[in-house]
């Protein structure tokens, strides 16, 4: 029997390391390193903190490292902590047709799976790729503005395919008990945008609780569990029906296997909401060629997409690091100030600034029919800064730093996770990570990898 579902299952069961074009492995290699990086960070955040502690106190049995904290527990809690981690801070990769952040949900099921079982780095790379490519497909199928649109976080309720299919392919399921799986990991689908009436924290948890759910369906699958095998089509509560009203189930196969959706991951350079990077980088850029200050800005007019007014422009009021994070005025703003929009500028002493708050308040946000046409597919962005002076200066971006338009090599990303971690992880451990990451193919076994990651840290208060 063939449908979308079943077709996506077989691709899954059957991928290979050879099967992955050189561009794609080279990129699997930095989202690797990058999304590591994430999770590093996210150890010494508010939310990573709380979700160690509950993973700590309740125990199981002992499968797998919770980094930093010389710990070993439950698969599922150890993915439940790593995938908020490194959804923790706004650091994460993020794929710009689809709307979501592939990294933490994939590699935070992959990764503690792959110690468990003691898989090969050829094993691995297969397996993280294909939980790319379904995570991607999952929402381009179903209309990643559709869905948008109705109040979905697209991360949560696709990343446990994505979480799924890695770990399908990690546990080397066969295609129907894959479609289980898929099938398992889909009804468990959830995320919703209400995070933004309050900034409230609900959003980190996303990325975990979806590495938690795919880790959960493949390991029920696994054991003869079935889950529904349309679970993608079938009209009647399918995911495209369900969370889009609408959605094209031939995009979860169309070119599977020759056109890779994961190759066009974008890398972050901040850590704020990706659909505001390209005026972040627009921002910068007048910063830059004519010196510009709070103090002689009279306006800031920011060009974009009607869906980014819809999550991402409100009249700015200090609430918490994610109300900033996801706050354009507020990220052109402390961008324009500070030269910078890195975890300094999203602490509680900046995002609550008087003259940081004021500045963000003479941002207005106007739609672009110009962007309209192209957002999501790619994120342009536009910008006019107005003097008090008369002066009047525009810049924009087609695409953001780190994205397909403007991608960054491997020593780019490099540096960024130095600079992510330098508080957290010694030089040592930072240059073996990056090293590593270059050559992931090549190991014998992950483990000794997630044993460096496991000892226990000082940051993680462990």
């Amino acid at each position: 029997m063939t449908s979308p579902t079943r077709d996506l299952s077989r691709f899954i069961s059957q991928i290979e390391y050879g099967d992955l074009p050189g561009e794609l492995r080279s990129s699997m290699s930095k989202f690797f390193l990058d999304t590591v990086g994430c999770g590093l960070y996210g150890i010494i955040t508010r939310s990573g903190r709380i979700l160690a502690a509950q993973a700590l106190e309740k125990g199981g049995k002992e499968e797998a490292s919770l980094w930093g904290h010389g710990w070993r527990g439950p698969l599922e809690s150890v993915g439940l902590c790593l995938g908020t981690w490194m959804h923790a801070y706004e650091l994460d990769d993020y794929h710009g047709g689809a709307k979501l952040h592939p990294g933490g949900p994939v590699f935070a099921a992959a990764i503690p799976l792959a110690e468990f079982l003691g898989s090969d780095g050829k094993t691995f790379l297969a397996a993280a790729a294909a939980g790319y490519e379904t995570m991607i497909r999952a929402s381009l199928a179903a209309g990643s503005i559709a869905v948008r649109k109705r109040g979905f976080h697209l991360t949560g309720i696709c990343g446990t395919f994505g979480a799924a299919a890695a770990a399908s392919r990690l546990l080397g399921l066969g295609p129907e008990t894959t479609a289980n799986a898929l099938g398992l990991a889909g009804t468990q689908s959830a995320g919703l945008w209400a995070f933004n009436c309050d900034g409230s924290e609900t959003k980190r948890f996303h990325g975990g609780r979806a590495a938690q759910a795919g880790l959960l369906a493949a390991d029920l699958a696994r054991r003869g569990y079935t889950g529904p095998t349309q679970i993608f089509e079938f009209g009647d509560g399918g995911f495209l029906s369900a969370f889009s009203g609408e959605g094209d189930p031939a995009l979860l196969t169309e070119g599977l296997g020759t056109r890779w959706e994961a190759i066009d991951t974008s890398i972050k350079p901040y850590c704020c909401c990706g659909s505001v990077h390209s005026t972040i980088d627009a921002i910068l850029d007048l910063r830059e060629k004519n010196a510009l200050k709070p103090e002689d800005i009279e306006e800031i007019e920011i060009f974009n997409h009607s869906v980014v007014e819809r999550q991402c422009s409100w009249k700015y009021e200090p609430l918490t690091a994610l109300n900033a994070q996801m706050n354009i005025e507020y990220c052109a703003a402390v961008a324009l100030a500070d030269g910078a929009a890195g975890p300094a500028q999203f602490s509680e002493e900046r995002f609550s600034d008087p003259a940081i708050v004021a500045l963000a308040q003479r941002a207005r946000f106007t739609v672009d029919p110009e962007i309209e046409k192209k957002y999501p597919q790619t994120f342009p962005g536009k910008v006019t800064v107005r003097t008090k002076s008369g002066g009047t200066y525009t810049s924009s971006r087609e695409g953001p730093r780190g994205s397909p338009q403007n991608p960054m090599a491997f020593g780019e990303v490099a540096e960024k996770f130095r600079w992510v971690t330098e508080s957290i992880i010694d030089d040592e451990l930072q240059a073996y990570l990056i090293e590593i990451s270059q050559r992931i193919g090549e190991l014998d076994s992950l483990a000794p990898v997630v044993s460096r990651l496991a000892a226990s840290l000082p940051a993680a208060g462990a």
